[in-house]
């Protein structure tokens, strides 16, 4: 079974994961070309002082996990070139300029967007991100403000940036800030525990792994507490206006994902569910009228899972692909 979702992003495969998924943190390696996305583990963390400010160089194709100073020098014209940036799920991405030396009359471009786009996909979706795409996007020569800092919506955001001249580029400083109520969240890990709480606010939030996975939710709290609510399954939940709905596809984008399951009515126990796809998205859709909250846990799928059941799961799915 694939260790993770990859990602294509023109020449590259990027891989969120490594066996077993027992560090978080990534980061590039110093040495060899064949494996450009590897775990970065918690002793840089560590090692990190108070007031301490990582620096390195960036590739062409980079991700980044970590707060720091970050250099990008073109050693050759560097034509398809992006970072991706990707917090804890309570984090939000701020990125600033410190120097930018690049020919924008000649066809360089610099440009953040807020979330992750590959193969024309976006996360969040545009149907759960409060911006338009075009509003997504913030063109460095366009503006022309070094002074400029950006902030992400969501634990995730990536720069685009095509540089003709060696000896050319930029440095930009990657800051976390604390987001009290996450709505739109990439996983890090194959495994977790996370609760969404969406407080009135009339929006749609995703939550998404990019791994197999068993999903277990154990408490839901939808704002119409009027007990079980029974849909025929070729209507679900759209006309209640709360509900979450699990998702499963091959792809970054939920809007383009197969729906797995709705669930339209507030409960206290477990539902659980194999998911074998490449990526799994739990969405919930908000009203605005309630308070509504989620709690779940998630873990990796393995091969004696898939072969087996247990009760209280729903049907499993997506397993042709593993």
């Amino acid at each position: 079974m694939p260790s993770a979702f990859q990602f294509q992003c023109h020449l590259v495969l990027i891989f969120l994961a490594a066996s077993k998924g027992e560090t978080r943190y990534l980061e590039v390696r110093d040495t060899g070309e064949d494996e450009p996305f590897l775990l970065l583990s918690e002793d840089l963390k560590r090692e990190l002082s108070a007031g301490q400010i990582y620096r390195r160089s960036l590739r062409c194709i980079d991700m980044l996990s970590i707060e720091g100073q970050f250099t990008f020098t073109a050693d050759q014209p560097e034509l398809h070139c992006a970072t991706f940036f990707i917090g804890e799920p309570e984090e939000l991405i701020t990125v600033e300029y410190n120097f930018v030396n690049i020919d924008c009359q000649g066809g360089d471009f610099l440009k953040v967007f807020d979330g992750w786009i590959l193969k024309g996909e976006k996360f969040p979706s545009s149907l759960d991100h409060p911006l338009t795409t075009s509003q997504r996007y913030v063109d460095f020569c366009e503006s022309g403000n070094i002074q400029q800092s950006i902030r992400s919506s969501q634990n995730v955001a990536m720069i685009f940036f095509r540089v003709h001249q060696p000896g050319n580029g930029f440095t930009v400083t990657i800051k976390k800030n604390t987001n009290l109520f996450p709505c739109n969240v990439i996983s890090q890990t194959p495994s977790g525990r996370f609760t969404m709480v969406i407080p009135h606010q009339h929006r749609n939030c995703s939550f998404s792994i990019i791994y197999p996975v068993v999903i277990k939710i154990s408490d839901l709290i939808l704002g119409h507490l009027n007990g079980l609510f029974l849909k025929k399954p070729s209507v679900g939940c759209a006309g209640v206006g709360d509900f979450v709905e699990l998702l499963g596809g091959a792809g970054l984008d939920p809007s383009k994902m197969f729906p797995l399951a709705d669930l339209c009515h507030s409960f206290h126990g477990s539902a659980q569910m194999k998911i074998g796809c490449d990526n799994t998205v739990l969405r919930m859709v908000s009203s605005g009228k309630h308070i509504n909250r989620v709690t779940f846990e998630y873990h990796q799928l393995d091969l004696q899972e898939t072969e087996t059941r247990k009760e209280n799961s729903i049907e499993e799915f997506c397993f042709p692909s593993i």
